[in-house]
């Protein structure tokens, strides 16, 4: 969606902030699937029918949309979509970190691989069949993998391991799992892990559109760039999970953070392609390589039921940190620049909220 928005964008005329606000829907409506997905998951025995299930959701959710007549029923179905891709992620990562209870932070690296090097290769492909396609052609043909995998988990969806019923979240445990999110260090996690989303977010959303109207890159090199970030961003996402298993949470998301304020902050008094977009690829790929630490300190935090854990903090993450890009965008319609500015104040604000959680604090 990250290179398919600036192309709707362009083809309907569209503000920057109304492309940030379709990706800000597009979120939302993954984030109302998280968390319903994750408790799903800790009550259902048979975790591979709900996989199943996730693939025909985005592949029928995407073909819809691709033929939407305008932008309210774009934004709508898109969103449709996206609550199918969402569903996965609680589902897969609650299986893994229950597998792998002292390594979850590798183990959420090494799941992100899979989805970061997704993003790694769609913004080539998307960026080089728009030059050839338009946007709807492209969404229709980006429905090919979800579909395929659909079709083979017919075939694999019963190897999956299944949950132990004894396990299985109760309405108590619920009550137990919202009432500690709710206390002080709950609600400071809260803040830092959405603000430290809402400057990726807002990155992602602003740097293939300021690229290619700032300084006239085509799609095909803005998915580059684009690309560079997620590929450097999931290689290094099981390295700093392994080295947050052993060495803390917080030293490496302060410092990754800080480097990525920096970085973004720097565009602000750059005007050529060549610095600005590495800048920003830069800070982007910081940003993604500590997002395994960042969903394995939530769910240290409370790690009892892991698939309701991983599906809060995914609609944190993914349904409060999508703002990032409504007020990235709000934010351009009168300087593109200074959205990146706004990006860098936010990984800053994140270290600080996660600060508070410390016991020294």
């Amino acid at each position: 969606m990250w290179l398919l928005a600036p192309a709707i964008g362009l083809a309907l005329e569209l503000r920057p902030s109304e492309i940030g606000l379709l990706l800000t829907i597009h979120s939302i409506g993954a984030s109302l699937a998280y968390f319903p997905a994750g408790i799903l998951a800790d009550r259902v025995r048979s975790q591979g029918v709900l996989l199943l299930g996730t693939f025909w959701w985005v592949t029928l959710g995407y073909l819809l949309a691709s033929g939407a007549p305008g932008f309210w029923s774009l934004a709508i179905l898109i969103a449709i979509g996206g609550m199918g891709d969402a569903a996965w992620h609680p589902i897969a990562t609650g299986m893994l970190v229950r597998q792998m209870p002292d390594k979850r932070g590798q183990a959420l690296g090494i799941h992100a691989i899979g989805g970061t090097l997704a993003e790694v290769f769609s913004p080539l492909m998307v960026g080089f069949l728009l030059a050839v396609l338009d946007w709807q052609q492209v969404l229709q043909l980006s429905v090919l993998p979800a579909a395929l995998m659909g079709t083979a988990f017919f075939f694999l969806f019963r190897r999956i391991p299944s949950r132990h019923v004894s396990t299985a979240l109760t309405k108590g445990d619920l009550v137990a799992f919202l009432h500690q999110w709710r206390s002080r260090t709950g609600l400071l996690l809260v803040g830092g892990i959405a603000t430290y989303n809402m400057a990726l977010v807002a990155l992602m959303t602003m740097m293939p559109f300021y690229s290619q109207r700032a300084f006239g890159l085509s799609p095909a090199e803005t998915g580059i760039a684009f690309a560079l970030a997620m590929l450097v961003g999931s290689i290094g996402q099981p390295l700093v999970g392994r080295i947050s298993d052993r060495r803390g949470r917080f030293g490496i998301f302060a410092v990754s953070s800080v480097l990525a304020a920096a970085l973004s902050a720097s565009v602000l008094f750059l005007d050529t392609p060549l610095s600005s977009v590495g800048l920003l690829t830069g800070a982007m790929a910081i940003l993604v390589a500590i997002r395994s630490s960042v969903l394995a300190m939530a769910v240290d935090y409370s790690s009892k039921h892991e698939a309701t854990s991983m599906g809060f903090v995914f609609v944190v993450l993914d349904g409060v940190g999508a703002l990032g890009a409504v007020f990235a965008g709000l934010i351009g319609d009168f300087s593109l620049v200074a959205s990146f500015g706004f990006a860098a104040m936010l990984s800053v604000l994140a270290v600080g909220f996660i600060a508070l959680t410390k016991p020294n604090a």
